[in-house]
């Protein structure tokens, strides 16, 4: 990534808190998307093939997770635009600080999109319901369309970046 402004922009660190974030960011995605199956499909929790393969399947692959994420990122980056530093009072870092606002963000952004068939089923297809890569990528697709016509916006592609604009 090149810096084009100064290395001290809100941009720049809420970046780098974002990466620093992503494995644990896409461990709470994978555990909301179970919760949120739970709560759609089984609020029983009858233990069935199904639910039991949801709740302790591990090797399924995180490619697709990792993309959405970063579309996350994207997303609350683009609304939370501004490049001003807040002056903090309780000796944190900015780096922790945004870290956990974007935590916190990314918690109630996967529990609201978890009330929708369209998202819970397609990131089901790609990581604990994985059975093929060309299934998976077309989950994939699926999911980040859903995704922008959720957040109302639209990603337009300008000599090889990617902006976001609204829809």
């Amino acid at each position: 990534m090149i810096q084009k402004l100064f290395p001290l922009d809100k941009n720049y660190i809420l970046r780098q808190a974002q990466t620093a974030a992503q494995e644990e960011g896409i461990a709470m995605m994978i555990a909301e998307l179970q919760s949120a199956y739970t709560l759609l499909y089984n609020p029983l929790r009858l233990r069935d093939d199904t639910y039991l393969q949801i709740l302790n399947y591990t090797g399924y692959p995180l490619d697709g997770v990792r993309v959405i994420y970063q579309q996350l990122c994207g997303i609350y980056r683009y609304r939370n635009g501004s490049n001003q530093l807040e002056i903090l009072f309780d000796g944190r870092s900015h780096l922790d600080k945004y870290r956990e606002d974007w935590l916190d963000q990314l918690r109630a952004w996967t529990r609201e999109l978890g009330m929708h068939e369209s998202y819970v089923k397609t990131m089901l297809r790609m990581t604990l319901l994985y059975d093929g890569e060309s299934r998976a990528t077309f989950a994939e697709n699926r999911c980040k369309s859903f995704i922008n016509e959720y957040f109302q916006l639209k990603i337009v592609k300008r000599k090889g970046d990617l902006l976001l604009k609204l829809a």
